[in-house]
């Protein structure tokens, strides 16, 4: 498997667009997540941002803690997740997302091996700050994966260029102050800080948090190489009557944005 960088840094230098779809691991069961994989890679994702639940997503709004609250009530695992991913980490690069108390307690070596060895190529660990990160990123790059870090918009040039320094995988810009979840339109905040981060690096710059139509991942991508799309996804799962029905509206859904972003070209 590619590592991520590599993946998402050839799609923008091809003039396309990144498509990084978050799923929650265990929703709506583990087998449902590896079909929802499946059918996300088959839409024209060019990556998953697999979630693994925590009982205290703090980056996280409403449909994502619903969505990790019951995973865990269904009494899914880390190594569940993890699990999960293997068998799907041939279709495309597979990363995960989870808070640093999951990865600190079973220890960052520890974490970072067993991921690599369930085929996962990435990370992201958002409220692990830069100044505590060394230990993870030691880590994660001694297994060789990839580690995804944020800026905000009040994330001054500075701090920018030294987050940019040490992520790999992409730069994700979030793209608002609040927390993940659909609005009724794109923050003017993404634009703006994604004009910003690309001036920085050369590592590829995705918007996230606040991306939640077709649309908005087009404006979001005038300037971004590209966007991850989570909150939309996962309440259509949350939503469905059968795992069935969550793959096809998933996959319906994730088709529509890759038309989006290969239709805008990044252009509104």
């Amino acid at each position: 498997m590619p590592r991520l960088q590599d993946v998402l840094s050839a799609k923008r230098d091809a003039g396309g667009k990144a498509l990084v779809v978050y799923l929650t691991g265990g929703l709506p069961d583990l087998p449902g997540t590896a079909r929802l994989i499946d059918a996300v890679a088959e839409a024209g994702a060019d990556a998953v941002e697999l979630g693994i639940p925590f009982s205290d997503p703090t980056m996280d709004g409403p449909v994502i803690q619903a969505a990790s609250q019951r995973a865990l009530d269904a009494g899914t695992t880390p190594q569940d997740v993890l699990s999960v991913a293997k068998p799907v980490a041939d279709l495309l690069p597979v990363g995960f997302m989870t808070y640093a108390n999951i990865v600190h307690h079973a220890g960052w070596e520890r974490f970072a091996s067993e991921a690599a060895a369930a085929g996962l190529c990435a990370a992201i660990v958002p409220d692990l700050p830069l100044e505590e990160a060394g230990p993870w990123l030691s880590a994660a790059r001694g297994a060789g994966l990839d580690t995804v870090l944020l800026v905000a918009p009040t994330t001054p040039d500075e701090r920018i260029r030294r987050i940019a320094a040490e992520t790999s995988g992409f730069l994700y810009a979030v793209g608002l102050l609040g927390v993940t979840g659909v609005r009724d339109r794109l923050a003017d905040s993404a634009v703006d800080l994604a004009t910003r981060a690309k001036s920085l690096t050369d590592v590829p710059v995705l918007v996230g948090v606040g991306v939640g139509t077709p649309q908005q991942a087009a404006e979001a991508c005038r300037v971004a190489d590209g966007v991850v799309v989570g909150s939309a996804v996962v309440s259509r799962v949350l939503e469905a009557a059968s795992v069935d029905e969550a793959v096809e509206s998933v996959s319906a859904f994730v088709s529509d944005v890759r038309r989006a972003l290969d239709a805008s070209g990044g252009e509104m």
